[in-house]
């Protein structure tokens, strides 16, 4: 198959804003699956229980990922991200199944490849790419998991560049035309995403385009980490990604001016894909479609933004009301900064 470059993705998203799929997990949950459809044929005698593992779907339940995708492709999604948030080999142990994460990785790309295949067959016009997605794992490098001990770590730099280089490699591998980074809440966490992918593709002699999406845990602007948005973009603006935001975390309403703080100095692309609002005290998200997409819709008319969905709580429904609130608009100009000496602790300093 042949590769999109950096210099197509920005082509593409030149003439207008590209539109990224919505939540996964919250369209898994309307399916109201037991014990017994997570394991299904292949893993029914599995020695713990997996009821959860939504990663573990595409090949248990392959159709129901297969039409989620289709639903947020016919909404108007550009960009499918494939259904392995949790499909590294750390997070994978919590099922002690580590060993097939490869294969959960491979058989996720090839199913959204699938989806996106047949709908850009349908309109060439609008190709549909499929984005391999990579999440933060269940553990952070630099915060201790005891409030008692803060030097405790329970991982390594080192295990999670060998987590990350098998995702990545078999998300490659899969047909993933991009690598997508997402929700980060621990910027060492990221590094070591980041250094696995640019030694994954060394090693195979290619290069996607990669995307940054880091998450604002809340109304102190900070990562996890601690760092500020801007702080955030400088310590991971080494690795040239394709494009990069924010997700997960807050609604659109909270997390706008941290999109703004981005947009100000992000030299490629800019996306963002909020939460459907915060969570109830059922632990469940109240912004509609509408409310969603006119709160991104102002984003957009104010130039902050180049690719913009839906995170915890969106539906295909919101998708659909985004991509037509965005339609037409004008996308973000990526800023051009003067050279200057850009360096990053929890602030950013620029010199």
């Amino acid at each position: 198959m042949s590769r999109y470059t950096d210099k197509q993705i920005f082509d593409l998203a030149a003439n207008r804003i590209l539109i990224l799929d919505g939540a996964m997990g919250t369209m898994i949950q309307q399916h109201k699956m037991e014990e017994e459809d997570y394991r299904g044929e292949q893993y029914k005698d599995w020695h713990c229980d997996i009821k959860g593992n939504n990663d573990l779907l595409v090949i248990t339940q392959p159709d129901i990922i297969y039409d989620i995708h289709c639903q947020y492709l016919e909404a108007g999604a550009d960009i499918i991200e494939t259904n392995t948030f949790n499909a590294t080999t750390i997070s994978m142990a919590d099922y002690d199944m580590q060993a097939i994460s490869r294969e959960i990785n491979v058989a996720a790309a090839r199913l959204a490849r699938k989806a996106c295949d047949e709908y850009t067959a349908k309109n060439p016009d609008k190709p549909r790419l499929v984005a391999g997605t990579i999440g933060p794992t269940s553990r952070t490098a630099s915060i201790s998991p005891d409030v008692n001990d803060p030097g405790k770590r329970n991982v390594t730099f080192d295990e999670l560049v060998e987590a990350y280089s098998e995702s990545c490699e078999a998300l490659i591998e899969g047909g993933s035309d991009l690598i997508l980074i997402e929700t980060i809440f621990d910027t060492l966490n990221a590094k070591a995403a980041a250094f696995a992918v640019e030694s994954v593709f060394e090693k195979l002699n290619l290069r996607l385009p990669v995307m940054i999406s880091g998450t604002i845990t809340d109304a102190s602007g900070r990562t996890l980490s601690g760092q500020t948005a801007e702080a955030f973009y400088y310590s991971m603006r080494h690795i040239k990604p394709v494009s990069f935001g924010l997700n997960c975390a807050l609604g659109p309403d909270l997390l706008r001016q941290y999109v703004e703080e981005i947009s100000n100095v992000a030299e490629c692309l800019v996306s963002a894909h909020p939460n459907a609002g915060l969570p109830n005290e059922f632990g469940e998200y109240d912004m509609e479609g509408p409310e969603m997409a006119e709160h991104i819709k102002e984003w957009a008319e104010s130039g902050l933004v180049n690719i913009v969905g839906g995170c915890c709580g969106s539906t295909p429904e919101h998708i659909r009301d985004i991509a037509n609130a965005v339609a037409g608009v004008t996308p973000r100009e990526i800023v051009k900064l003067e050279p200057k000496m850009r360096l990053s602790g929890l602030e950013p300093f620029v010199h």
